[in-house]
């Protein structure tokens, strides 16, 4: 199946960056958000970004205009899916919000659409579930920035089939990503290797074993990361990597995904990171 109509659920910092991405590669996109100020939003960022693109020389500025032409809004799950070949759910990381979204997707969605997910640690069987129709849910999990970044883990669940996997992995290909295909884990290969270094960074930080700078310009300079793990926290945000480490604690039943207190300590301040202003690091604005 040729995808050319996708929705995408939540307009977010995931789900702006994957609406961006897909119109920019000539597909027609519905952006779905709880409300216009929301979609607003998401719309002032998409422009931001081409605008970004635009003075790099990345894109021409008919380019951007073209892009920006095939988005289009609702604050209606039903009416976003209801013409749709893909769907690609971006919301929170609450089980409970994810069924939600996925069962009001099933009834809407053509017999024939592609459920997608971009979890970054639920259980994409345990979301397939949630419809009629789990041959046809698959994960696709971006990384952060999504319009920057390459890599989509496709997460088969236990009853994706081969060719919701086959039309998956060629899009992504189509939207300039490199598609790599994991099994259905929970925190998939991503974050079941990223988040312990991130959880153990926060570790090192509390037990007074150097500052946050000089953690990260470890990392930075002696491992060759191109960033630090706790400014990588602060830009994924606090709270998606509590509820990472509290998946992976749970499902895999192992204390070295225990999360550090201190990083319970900075969610419950309301210090998520680049988002809120203050993380492990402060930010202007």
């Amino acid at each position: 199946m040729k995808v050319e109509r996708i929705a995408v659920i939540g307009g977010g910092t995931m789900g702006n960056g994957i609406a961006h991405v897909c119109a920019q590669a000539g597909r027609s996109v519905t952006l779905v958000d709880m409300n216009q100020d929301l979609l607003q939003r998401a719309l002032d960022t998409i422009a931001k970004n081409l605008d970004r693109q635009v003075k790099k020389e990345v894109i021409s500025p008919s380019d951007k205009e073209a892009t920006v032409s095939r988005i289009s809004t609702t604050t209606s799950v039903e009416e976003g899916g209801a013409e749709a070949h893909l769907v690609v759910e971006a919301v929170p990381e609450e089980v409970d919000l994810k069924e939600k979204v996925f069962r009001a997707l099933d009834g809407a969605a053509p017999e024939e659409a592609i459920l997608a997910s971009n979890t970054s640690s639920i259980s994409i069987t345990q979301i397939a579930g949630f419809t009629r129709r789990p041959h046809k849910v698959i994960g696709m999990h971006f990384m952060n920035p999504v319009p920057v970044m390459k890599l989509v883990e496709v997460i088969r669940g236990l009853a994706t089939d081969d060719a919701t996997t086959d039309t998956v992995m060629e899009l992504s290909r189509e939207l300039g990503k490199t598609p790599v295909q994991v099994n259905d884990f929970p925190g998939f290969v991503s974050n079941r290797v990223l988040m312990p270094m991130i959880n153990e960074a926060v570790f090192a930080l509390m037990e007074g074993v150097a500052e946050a700078e000089a953690i990260d310009t470890v990392m930075k300079l002696g491992m060759a990361h191109p960033m630090g793990p706790l400014t990588l926290a602060d830009l994924i945000g606090l709270d998606v990597c509590l509820s990472i480490l509290e998946v992976l604690h749970r499902d895999l039943g192992d204390d070295r995904y225990r999360p550090c207190p201190l990083l319970r300590k900075y969610v419950a301040a309301g210090w998520l990171g680049r988002k809120s202003g203050q993380g492990f690091f402060a930010y202007g604005g």
